[in-house]
């Protein structure tokens, strides 16, 4: 209950919308089944909150886990007590529960356990405990001088016991909270660097920014820095502030014990405690700066799979190359590869002309509408090689410039060679980059999400954490969109809700040997896709021209004889003259004739005016050109049309048609203050921008989004 309770607060919900979605979520569902068919028990929470809510339900049972262990490992010891044993349940994190732990937890070989088995430990006590005289002291430390235990004098003998009281302070819960607190708040990020050559962190051979304010996109930067051993990195803290607070807990008072506890503050601050708590705090910062890079790659994958489909075109794919060619792949408005070739238009073969007449016999063959070309090696000279042939044959057609990223995976991967099995792994690419115009959610599932490249140092994050936010933000995108049974292919049928890999195999093998599906029930003949599995993912799955319209809708299967009870009612099919005449009526009366909740029975009624829809087809069209500019062509002043093709912390990388994206720093993105990028801006978005300025040597173009009206972006020449 107490986990439900801090979930209610967390997430600003009401304690009967967290029972419901933790209810749902322990009984197996799936996010996109509870997002789009359960709104009534969570409130109409969406995926992204869902899932948020999922992941951080999961932290904290693993907390409430860690806690009995560690309560159950001091008990092992006989050393738990009430005082102890609540001040381990009520604390709110792993780190606090560590520290508690920490006195008890076992330790290598330490300099403090070499002094206590050495017998040291009575000494130790005695000076902790700050009452005895300098005379006791010394009789005591005499005691224990002991050469065959390698004590050799009193000297070796204070320092053993210090050796030990330094290693108490630094096991003290209050003592590494209270320090970790002054670093976090008064604490430097120092870097230095390595090298003196040019390389990409010279911003960081001398630098200082304080713990509390450095940016996430530092944090990962300078860790690279570090990793590639061209930076060295440290957390400063004054030391004296540090050695009073420690000496605040440990000294009661003037006593003979004093001069020796001063010697211990300074010793378990410089040799335990500073290096540690540095240790927490940069993994704080890192973890942290990986949380926010992996929201940036998500956002940024979502707007990126979410782009809407250039549908009805027959599009010449045209992968670049200088001294391999450009490789061409020609596929139909279905995806269907219809030819290939390899023509040498760059250099160091420059045959334009004979280039120009291999295109023009495909256009004439085919009946090409639009070029994609990929954005790799080579594609400003192939832009430019198009856009001189469509001026010079006065050509309708239109291009635009594709990310490749991933392509190369893709192309080599064994999905693509049993796709392909008679095409290099060039023409394959190009084929890809084709199908990215066509449809890019059902092209980018075949390619690892963490290779489509719309992150920042995405190497540098946890690869497991990355590869679960990542697949979730997949899975949510193609359940939102929802899938044709009877074309998609298997990577695109693993991400629907509740389908695994091999079901999906399953699917695709019935479909080759029977035909086509004609209704979704026939999924219950699926091995392995039980009543559960249909449960999931039938409301995500279509079927265009299948004899029950509802079929080819995201109404769910469960609610069909609703539908039929309002055909029933209104006398009329499900379709949209159904759902025109029921929106006349007052959807909660309706709702609750039906037996439905009344945000479902808005959603049938949405789903019923316009079947086999598309969601993404309501946003804006991706833009096409059939001119282009050079980066030597732009002036400051300039204002132009762009497409965003990355969002970062510190700004937007958008490409105005130069083949070299330009950065509207954060600074830049509108007249207020911008806290976050993603809050303006998302990838795919078309914008005006005005040139600030232009590096031509270093490729490096500025750009503002200041003082510019959004609301039309131009299109792109």
């Amino acid at each position: 209950m107490a986990i439900i309770e801090q979930l209610t607060r967390e997430f600003e919900l009401n304690i009967n919308q967290s029972k419901q979605v933790v209810s749902l979520l322990d009984d197996g569902n799936t996010v996109p089944f509870i997002a789009r068919y359960r709104k009534e028990a969570t409130g109409n929470l969406d995926d992204q909150v869902l899932r948020a809510f999922d992941a951080r339900l999961k932290a904290l049972r693993n907390l409430e886990s860690r806690k009995a262990d560690v309560i159950r490992l001091i008990d092992e010891q006989g050393k738990l007590d009430p005082q102890l044993k609540t001040a381990v349940e009520k604390a709110e994190t792993l780190t606090e529960i560590e520290d508690l732990y920490r006195p008890f937890k076992p330790k290598r070989r330490t300099r403090a356990s070499m002094a206590r088995d050495k017998g040291l430990q009575p000494l130790a006590d005695l000076v902790l405990e700050q009452r005895a005289d300098s005379r006791q002291m010394m009789e005591l430390t005499k005691q224990l001088v002991n050469p065959d235990q390698g004590v050799e004098d009193s000297d070796a003998a204070l320092a053993g016991a210090m050796d030990i009281l330094a290693e108490y302070v630094s096991d003290q819960a209050w003592v590494r909270r209270r320090l970790r607190r002054l670093m976090e708040q008064t604490g430097m990020v120092e870097t230095r660097g390595k090298t003196k050559e040019q390389t990409v962190f010279e911003a960081y051979y001398d630098y200082r920014e304080p713990v509390a304010r450095i940016a996430h996109h530092r944090v990962l930067a300078i860790n690279r820095g570090e990793k590639e051993e061209i930076l060295s990195v440290k957390l400063v803290c004054d030391a004296a502030q540090a050695h009073d607070l420690i000496g605040s807990w440990l000294i009661k008072g003037q006593s003979a014990s004093t001069p020796y506890l001063q010697r211990v503050v300074e010793d378990s601050w410089k040799r335990l405690l500073e290096p540690s708590i540095s240790n927490e705090i940069r993994q704080q910062l890192t973890d942290d700066a990986s949380k926010q890079a992996m929201d940036v790659f998500a956002a940024n994958l979502r707007s990126l799979l979410l782009q809407p489909p250039i549908s009805g075109q027959i599009v010449l794919g045209l992968d670049p190359g200088f001294r391999t060619g450009c490789k061409l792949a020609v596929v139909d408005a279905t995806g269907r590869v219809l030819d290939t070739g390899v023509i040498y238009p760059t250099p160091p073969y420059s045959k334009t002309r004979e280039a120009g007449q291999a295109i023009m016999k495909l256009v004439d063959k085919h009946g090409i509408t639009l070029v994609a070309i990929g954005n790799g090696t080579a594609s400003r000279e192939s832009v430019i090689f198009i856009t001189d042939l469509i001026k010079a044959q006065n050509l309708s057609i239109r291009y635009l410039v594709v990310s490749e990223a991933g392509a190369s995976v893709y192309s080599a991967s064994e999905l693509a060679a049993k796709e392909f099995p008679d095409f290099d792994v060039s023409l394959r690419s190009a084929v890809s980059i084709a199908r990215r115009v066509q449809d890019p959610l059902a092209e980018l599932v075949k390619i690892e999400p963490r290779s489509i490249g719309v992150g920042q140092y995405q190497h540098d994050m946890p690869a497991k954490q990355l590869e679960e936010r990542l697949a979730g933000v997949v899975e949510d995108c193609v359940n939102q969109v929802g899938v044709d049974l009877n074309t998609a292919s298997v990577q695109l049928l693993s991400y629907v809700a509740g389908i695994s890999a091999s079901v999906a195999a399953n699917i695709v093998r019935r479909r080759e040997k029977s035909g086509a599906f004609k209704s979704r029930s026939q999924l219950l003949d699926i091995p392995r896709l039980g009543d559960a599995t249909y449960l999931q993912c039938a409301g995500f799955l279509r079927i265009p021209g299948a004899a029950n319209l509802l079929d080819d809708t995201a109404v769910h299967p469960e609610s069909y004889p609703r539908v039929e009870k309002l055909s029933s009612l209104l006398d009329l099919p499900a379709g949209p003259k159904l759902a025109q005449k029921a929106a006349g009526y007052p959807s909660g009366k309706m709702a609750e004739d039906l037996g439905l909740g009344e945000q479902t029975y808005l959603d049938i009624l949405d789903a019923l005016a316009r079947p086999g829809r598309d969601p993404r087809d309501d946003m804006p069209q991706p833009s096409l050109r059939q001119d282009v500019i050079a980066i030597e062509d732009l002036k400051p002043g300039m204002t132009l049309p762009g497409v965003v093709r990355n969002v970062a912390d510190f700004g937007a990388f958008v490409d105005i048609g130069v083949h070299q994206d330009g950065l509207v720093h954060i600074s830049e993105l509108a007249d207020r203050f911008v806290k976050r990028p993603m809050d303006v801006v998302s990838t795919g978005q078309a914008v005006m921008v005005k040139v600030l300025s232009v590096d031509v040597g270093r490729k490096r173009i500025s750009l503002s989004m200041k003082g510019i009206d959004q609301t039309h972006p131009g299109v792109l020449p």
